[in-house]
């Protein structure tokens, strides 16, 4: 999967030093820019931070990449999806939770009908609800007028721009 971005605590904070990363648990995560029939894209919101997310999550260990995105898809968005093409891997260097993680993401169409999401209680406690906007024009601007109150909605922010930004250029070729 080609290498989009690598983001470091220094991209979100210039003024602090950024800590070496030898000793960082490594995350995997699957991630995905859904797209429905009306060609929508499917984003969660995080009301109690004030951000957008694109839906997807942790990779557990020995679990497959695809499943653990289909298995993500369809607890925060409710449906399963069917992949179409990689998007890119963004990498993530989180000092203060002493974390690097790897985003693997993808585009992805909507298949079956759509059901009620299934959020974890962190989900709930951070106000998560599942939002479609109209387009991915659309949805890179809520990203970008968003206002971030937590560390983790910061680097959310970042990523899921650039991730929209480049399958913006997929769709447009």
């Amino acid at each position: 999967m080609k290498h989009l971005l690598t983001i470091h605590e220094s991209d979100i904070y210039p003024e602090k030093e950024n800590l070496n990363p030898e000793d960082f648990k490594i995350r995997n995560a699957a991630r995905a820019i859904v797209l429905n029939d009306k060609g929508k894209i499917a984003l969660l919101k995080a009301n109690t931070y004030n951000y957008h997310k694109l839906p997807g999550g942790g990779v557990e260990p020995g679990e497959d990449m695809e499943l653990a995105l289909q298995r993500e898809l369809l607890e925060e968005i409710g449906c399963q999806a069917d992949i179409t093409s990689e998007v890119g891997e963004i990498i993530e260097y989180r000092d203060e939770w002493k974390m690097r993680q790897v985003s693997h993401c993808y585009l992805a169409k909507q298949v079956g009908e759509q059901k009620a999401s299934a959020f974890t209680q962190s989900e709930i406690d951070e106000g998560f609800e599942a939002v479609w906007a109209d387009d991915i024009e659309t949805a890179i601007k809520l990203l970008g007028q968003d206002k971030p109150e937590s560390y983790d909605g910061l680097f959310i922010q970042r990523r899921d721009i650039q991730l929209l930004k480049t399958a913006q250029q997929i769709l447009n070729k």
